[in-house]
């Protein structure tokens, strides 16, 4: 850091200058006190002495001395102003704005002050007073860079986003490696609220050009690299990104925006590298491992986050974020009741918080006893904290026959539980009737089942890089009649761009599907009979929209392996296997599995996830097993694989054991399809009827248990009757090809009524006003 001592009244001396510059400002007490023992209390000298003390920690010392100078010399300007700096760094704004105006006062051009009493002033939300004051500082002081940027600042905050743009363009051209500027010209650029709806394109195509003229500046190259994220165009951005880091490969800020935009992709193991080596060269950072950690979740090493933010809230203390990812990493190696506990700690800390809300309904539905008024009660208190900004009339026609269009909106339209649950519906609709907009996030749009959805859109549009308003703008130009969010409260999730309505009709429908989602904004819920029963709708804050078979309809992989015959048969034992998430296994679920492995002495038991992978967290499930009383060698556990290599190993199970209370959901469809019947014991939410669904649709609603007893009897009972399990499994591929589960046209035209039906309420609704 460098020190500006200002030049005193001639014949003054400034011993210990060089040290103040130098940022050494215990090593130059010493000269400076020396001097003036024996030079006597020089106003400059003091001065110094008191810059050297403020910046050494003894800022009442130092304040007393600016003090004492700027009543020996009045009409001098410099220790005001370093008064003020004194009392700002410290949070005394109050006082540091009087001695701001007071500098001001004694020479009304000094544009330090007018800068920093700008910023004063932007603080207290009185951006039009600081804009005066830096519009006369950067006709004072048109070289400074410092007044151009809190100009930008200040003509932004009073809503004039393409003159904010002007001035931080401004600042960058007078310092084109200041990282800051080019940011704040980045968010500008793609302001909502621009009347100039291509400034986004326009800004990107000048940083286009002075990247070329200037190709070894990495700061251009970061500031065109996150325009374009926020324009959408990722991949994109991601190369200007690694073009910048190459420049700089020793830079902490072109290596952290880079693993934030891989990591918001589907890139998330080069986002792993790159945030490891970011926490690496910046340990002392609490957001750099927190980032780090939310990676290593999506790459389902569950434990190793766990540890990391651990160790981070053992160092600073609590923390919301921290506390959140925490949650969310607790639940997912099995500990549901402490995670939910996290949850709450960090409402505690920020109540208002989204996160903190969202990370507890993210963790109720696997807790053991969360009923359904709760989990309501709980999605009903993130959404209220959700921000919503007045926005301007729907312009769609309420026409109730006229065809419609369908927007999705999520961050997995590709092989993932979303995909392939939804995609053959969305296939199968009308298209005469219905025209779909896909706004993706995390896009993949090569992959296989993306291609399938590409390929009925009439509009594929990658909605990454755009904020909530931005978002909504969007949806609306797009016309969308209907929206339907697959993401919930999840990691792409966007229900604050849903709380400010997208379209005249908006649909909750799989992805993060728990529960309700509790928003207001959010009008039907897409459910079915077995889902929601009579007598549910008051655990739901939507209106409840059941087709007529099952909620979704499953595409089955076209890689998957042939059937297995029963392996009890071979083996002379029965094997029971559960391939969910860890999440879901609850200590009652792991009690129950052990009764049915005592009531049955020879079965066997398959553990398969992708947290099973870690060598302390299946040690861990197995010690839990061993108290008991069921021997390691029953149970085995099994990491992750190829999705292939995982729909294979159904061939090693006879029956699955579903868990309770978050249900399988894709699993359970997977299993059917390799032949495997799944016990289950549905409960209130519904998370927790997904399996219930899924095996009454596809014929076999005597797999649904009642009660824990009856799910128990049940598994000894069917592992006593081989015959009829292997009859069911040499047969239950076809029975589910052929069943509403898997029929894709019967679903599509269930789906289009029931669209059709939500439409023709909202028309209703409109006309009746």
């Amino acid at each position: 850091m460098t020190v500006d001592v200002r030049p005193p009244p001639p014949g003054f001396g400034l011993p210990g200058v060089d040290l103040l510059a130098a940022g050494r400002f215990k090593e130059a007490l010493a000269p400076l006190r020396l001097a003036l023992s024996v030079g006597g209390a020089a106003p400059a000298t003091l001065l110094n002495l008191a810059i050297a003390e403020d910046r050494a920690g003894d800022r009442d010392c130092a304040r007393r001395i600016y003090r004492h100078v700027a009543a020996e010399l009045p009409d001098w300007d410099e220790p005001v102003l370093r008064l003020a700096e004194s009392l700002r760094a410290t949070g005394e704004h109050a006082t540091a704005e009087q001695a701001y105006r007071q500098v001001l006062e004694l020479n009304p051009g000094r544009p330090e002050a007018l800068i920093a009493l700008s910023g004063l002033l932007l603080m207290r939300s009185q951006p039009e007073a600081a804009r005066d004051l830096l519009l006369q500082c950067c006709g004072i002081a048109p070289d400074n860079a410092d007044a151009w940027n809190t100009l930008g600042l200040a003509l932004r905050a009073t809503d004039a986003p393409g003159l904010a743009l002007s001035a931080f363009v401004a600042a960058q051209r007078l310092r084109p490696d200041c990282l800051d500027y080019v940011l704040n010209g980045v968010e500008t650029a793609v302001d909502p609220q621009s009347v100039d709806l291509h400034q986004g394109d326009s800004e990107l195509a000048r940083l286009t050009v002075a990247c070329e003229q200037n190709p070894l500046n990495p700061v251009l190259q970061l500031g065109r690299g996150m325009l374009l994220e926020r324009l959408g165009r990722r991949t994109e951005a991601i190369d200007a990104l690694e073009v910048a880091t190459g420049l700089a490969p020793d830079e902490l800020a072109p290596l952290r925006l880079l693993g934030g935009v891989l990591a918001r992709s589907t890139r998330v193991r080069q986002a792993e590298q790159v945030l490891r080596r970011v926490s690496a060269l910046d340990p002392g950072n609490p957001q750099v491992h927190n980032d780090h950690s939310a990676v290593l979740m999506r790459l389902h090493r569950h434990a190793e986050a766990r540890a990391i933010l651990l160790d981070v809230l053992d160092k600073i203390g609590p923390h919301t974020a921290i506390l959140c990812n925490l949650a969310n990493a607790t639940a997912c190696i099995g500990l549901q009741d402490d995670a939910v506990d996290i949850a709450r700690r960090a409402i505690s800390l920020d109540p208002n918080a989204v996160l903190a809300r969202r990370a507890l309904c993210n963790t109720l539905p696997y807790r053991d006893g969360t009923t359904g008024a709760e989990l309501l009660s709980a999605m009903r208190d993130c959404s209220a904290v959700l921000a919503r900004t007045p926005q301007p009339p729907l312009q769609n026609s309420p026409e109730p026959d006229r065809p419609l269009v369908v927007g999705l909106l999520s961050g997995t339209l590709r092989s993932h539980p979303v995909g392939w649950l939804t995609v053959a519906g969305i296939e199968t609709l009308d298209p005469d009737q219905f025209s779909v907009v896909c706004l993706v996030q995390n896009a993949a749009p090569e992959e296989p089942i993306a291609r399938r959805y590409r390929a009925v859109a009439r509009d594929w549009i990658e909605v990454d890089g755009l904020n909530d308003a931005a978002l909504t703008s969007l949806a609306r130009e797009q016309g969308i009649d209907i929206l339907i969010d697959l993401g919930g409260y999840g990691d792409a999730a966007r229900m604050a761009a849903c709380a400010n309505r997208l379209a005249p009709v908006q649909i909750k429908w799989v992805g993060m599907q728990a529960h309700s989602s509790g928003l207001t904004e959010m009008d039907w819920f897409i459910t079915d009979r077995w889902e929601t029963p009579d007598g549910f709708e008051p655990l739901y804050s939507e209106k409840l929209l059941r087709l007529s078979d099952g909620y979704v309809c499953y595409s089955p992989p076209p890689h998957a392996p042939d059937l297995a015959e029963l392996p009890a048969l071979a083996n002379g034992f029965v094997t029971f296997g559960c391939f969910n998430n860890l999440a879901k296994i609850t200590p009652r679920v792991i009690e129950t599995w052990a009764e049915i492995l005592r009531r049955i002495p020879n079965a066997r038991l398959i553990l398969k996830t992708h947290q099973l992978s870690d060598g302390a967290t299946a040690d861990g499930f197995l010690a839990d097993f061993a108290a008991l009383g069921i021997a390691g060698d029953r149970v085995e556990l099994r990491g992750s694989s190829g999705h292939r290599a995982f729909m294979g190993q159904y061939g090693d199970v006879d029956m699955v054991l579903d868990p309770f209370p978050y249900s399988g959901g894709l699993t359970t469809c997977e299993a059917l399809w390799m032949g495997v019947p799944t016990i289950t014991l549905p409960g209130e939410i519904f998370a927790s009827r997904h399996s219930a669904s899924h095996m009454s649709n596809a014929g076999l609603p005597d797999w649904v248990a009642g009660s824990v007893q009856e799910y128990i009897d049940m598994a000894v009972a069917r592992a006593a009757d081989l015959a009829t399990l292997a009859t069911l499994r040499a047969g239950l591929r076809e029975q589910v090809r052929r069943s509403p589960l898997c029929d894709a046209r019967r679903f599509g035209r269930s789906l289009g009524a029931a669209l059709r039906h939500a439409w023709r309420a909202w028309c209703e609704q409109d006309r009746n006003g």
